[in-house]
């Protein structure tokens, strides 16, 4: 049965990194990180452009499938995630800046946590990071964890390299807890297999690893990519667990759980995998992809097509495409009971950062 994808709304961004949406006091928030702006005059490249933007923040009434309207700006400069999260009914938005400045960069600088009070967001915890590229919050066990992937090799920076960390709520604030191997970090991914808590990261650089939770701290388990990784998405199906492990530069792979460790079961074709979403409806399984570029930064192709792909009893199959323009993230909502796919858009074929965020309507047939 077919899938189709409508075009709603077209947001206007620049360098959007991300979509994030959430609802608080009966609206549905939408906040976009913005990595860079464009600056006349100056020879475009994905690499370039001025750090010093603003997270966006829309809002609609919450499941009633109307546009998202304008509403706030936050202090986001060199925006890469955000993160919503609530902890004992407090509502947080960790925002993680890669960069500031506009040619000479400044890679070391303060990535934002903001708690929601009086009716906006306002600032509560400051965080000291390096090329900070995604905030990520996780529960295990009653305890509240706050993954920061970052890191980045840039000539000039190679005495700046530091790990992931991830944090822990101590009641008042975050506080660092463990530190994880990496150089060029992207992305978390938190899920449960039976009785064990798995939390995998994604590194550039370095192997993408799968950690288990001991009950005191994340371990190694299994390498689950070995360079170029970007994101994860997990699913339980037929009794069966599943992980998507994308990425950028190397074939994104489906695994599946053996018993004891995760294994290839199929390669989903092509490169520049930057993000994976499952989406369940009217008990059919998808999973979208979102491709971000191939090809070298200083001559990146940036208009590639995403795909959907449907759970066929044993594998994905691709059951429709749409193009990005350097696509960099998805989530699925619900629009008067209706699901809507958000995607980012973040880089244009001239390596313009001025382009849009895109809602679709997700017809399934």
């Amino acid at each position: 049965m077919a899938v189709e994808l409508i075009e709603l709304q077209r947001i206007p961004t620049t360098g959007a990194r991300g979509v994030e949406p959430f609802v608080v006091d009966g609206y549905e928030l939408l906040a976009i990180p913005q990595l860079a702006k464009d600056v006349p005059g100056r020879v475009p490249r994905m690499t370039g452009g001025d750090s010093n933007t603003e997270l966006l923040l829309l809002r609609r009434p919450a499941d009633r499938g109307e546009d998202f309207e304008p509403w706030r700006t936050l202090p986001g400069p060199g925006g890469e995630d955000a993160e919503h999260f609530t902890i004992d009914g407090q509502h947080y938005l960790a925002v993680a800046s890669i960069r500031t400045g506009s040619d000479p960069y400044e890679f070391t600088t303060t990535s934002r946590i903001y708690r929601w009070q009086d009716g906006g967001f306002v600032p509560f915890q400051s965080v000291e990071t390096f090329a900070a590229k995604q905030w990520k919050h996780w529960s295990i066990a009653g305890r509240n964890f706050l993954g920061l992937a970052q890191g980045v090799v840039e000539p000039g920076h190679e005495q700046d390299i530091r790990p992931s960390v991830v944090f822990e709520w101590d009641g008042a604030r975050f506080v660092p807890r463990q530190q994880i191997p990496s150089r060029w970090a992207y992305n978390w991914h938190r899920f449960r297999v039976g009785d064990i808590d798995f939390v995998a990261h994604a590194d550039h650089l370095d192997p993408s690893v799968l950690y288990r939770w001991d009950g005191t701290e994340l371990v190694s388990h299994q390498v689950l990519a070995e360079r170029a990784g970007r994101a994860f998405a997990s699913f339980e199906q037929d009794g069966e667990h599943y992980l998507v492990v994308a990425c950028l530069q190397a074939p994104t792979r489906l695994q599946r759980w053996d018993g004891t460790a995760f294994v290839d079961v199929q390669e989903l074709g092509g490169l520049g995998g930057r993000e994976v979403v499952v989406v369940r409806h009217a008990e059919r399984l998808f999973v979208v992809r979102i491709n971000f570029v191939t090809g070298d930064r200083s001559a990146p192709i940036t208009a590639l097509p995403s795909q959907i792909y449907e759970w066929t009893g044993d594998k994905l199959e691709v059951v429709a495409e749409f193009r990005t323009s350097g696509g960099t993230d998805a989530a699925v909502v619900t629009g008067a009971g209706v699901p809507q796919l958000l995607v980012s858009n973040s880089l244009t074929a001239e390596q313009r950062f001025g382009t849009d965020t895109i809602v679709y309507s997700l017809k399934i047939g």
